[in-house]
């Protein structure tokens, strides 16, 4: 089973990763799904988002959860019913899910470097530390845009602009982690955020 990585941030939160292997059809038989996420899934034109939706209820399975335990409030955002806050992101052949007591978001990218095309659209105040002659800068540029995402999805608010609202402050290259700020309608939103990188990818989580 394709259990990637646990991870646990503190004793109130997990992180799993789930590396999607399995064909369509074995994910199938795999999970047991409601009518509404039976009709969304087949209506999926592209079979990685397919792969990747039905690795989203394995990695429920994981935490004793079934797809029926899932739902979505009016902002899309993902909620369980016992009353735990949940998270979920998925690219390419990767897929994750935190879940914690606290509000939390997570989010997994591909590191291509075509970032670096649109990073206007969502660097701001990070521009002052980046270096876009650095080796390192499309990994740099990832984990801001999977900060600004998980961010996004912890706050859950229509109008939030990454570029405008969410700034990161420059971490260190032998660390792990930072610190992320919403700047939000005259409120300062302060949040620990972790991140790691591995196979192409970055993933990153922000704790409330």
């Amino acid at each position: 089973m394709p259990l990637y990585k646990t991870i646990t941030p503190n004793s109130q939160t997990v992180v799993k990763i789930w590396k999607i292997t399995e064909p369509f059809d074995a994910l199938m038989q795999s999970v047991s799904l409601k009518p509404k996420s039976l009709d969304r899934v087949l209506g999926m034109k592209s079979e990685l988002h397919q792969r990747g939706f039905l690795s989203v209820r394995m990695l429920l399975a994981e935490f004793g959860y079934d797809d029926v335990d899932l739902h979505y409030d009016e902002n899309g955002k993902p909620y369980l019913l016992d009353g735990k806050h949940i998270s979920i992101t998925h690219s390419f052949n990767f897929s994750a899910i935190i879940i914690s007591d606290a509000i939390i978001g997570i989010d997994i990218e591909k590191q291509r470097d075509k970032i670096s095309v649109i990073a206007h659209k969502f660097v701001e105040y990070e521009s002052y530390y980046l270096d876009e002659s650095a080796i390192d800068y499309i990994n740099k540029l990832t984990i801001i845009w999977c900060v600004k995402e998980s961010l996004y999805k912890l706050f859950a608010t229509p109008g939030l602009s990454f570029k405008q609202h969410c700034l990161v402050i420059p971490m260190s290259d032998n660390e792990l982690e930072t610190v992320a700020w919403i700047d939000y309608e005259d409120k300062k939103h302060k949040y620990n955020v972790q991140f790691l990188e591995f196979e192409g990818f970055t993933c990153a989580y922000a704790l409330s």
